[in-house]
């Protein structure tokens, strides 16, 4: 139940990219300021104390590259995961033999026992709602209508 309760919680939140993808985690504010002094250092090449638009521009080249170089490595690995006869192509049926099996929780009937109340059969949106909101205010803790990734790290105990 806290497992669902959670997973419910990061989809809703996954509409923000940094909530969704970023472990939490303190910085202190010297380590902070040393990360950006170093980036800073990194990007003045001619050492003047100054990042002008052409080192500006060549640190962002550097980055694209060296993010395509990580992609295309991860690419080449599972292409490589892929081919299963080695052929060097991917045939329909390789290509579609990495296709994750697609699986639910619950029966339609344990979802409808779930969300159905008044057990008439039927969800109202009323039923349907009222689990849910529960779950928003449960980790909700500071009760201000926002679910911060702190109130997230204190129900799941994960950093």
């Amino acid at each position: 139940m806290k497992k669902r309760l959670v997973l419910a919680i990061i989809a809703t939140a996954s509409t923000v990219p940094a909530f969704a993808q970023t472990a939490l985690k303190p910085v202190p504010r010297s380590e902070y300021i040393k990360n950006l002094d170093n980036r800073f250092t990194a990007m003045d090449t001619n050492h003047d104390g100054k990042i002008t638009l052409p080192e500006m521009t060549a640190q962002q080249q550097r980055e694209i590259q060296a993010a395509k170089g990580k992609l295309q490595e991860q690419l080449i690995t599972k292409f490589k995961q892929l081919d299963t006869n080695k052929d060097g192509q991917l045939g329909q049926q390789e290509f579609l033999a990495a296709m994750p099996a697609v699986r639910t929780g619950e029966t339609p009937q344990q979802l409808l026992q779930r969300f159905d109340g008044n057990r008439d059969g039927v969800v109202s949106q009323e039923e349907f709602r009222a689990p849910e909101i529960a779950k928003f205010n449960k980790i909700d803790a500071n009760r201000d209508g926002t679910v911060s990734p702190a109130e997230v790290q204190a129900i799941t105990g994960k950093k």
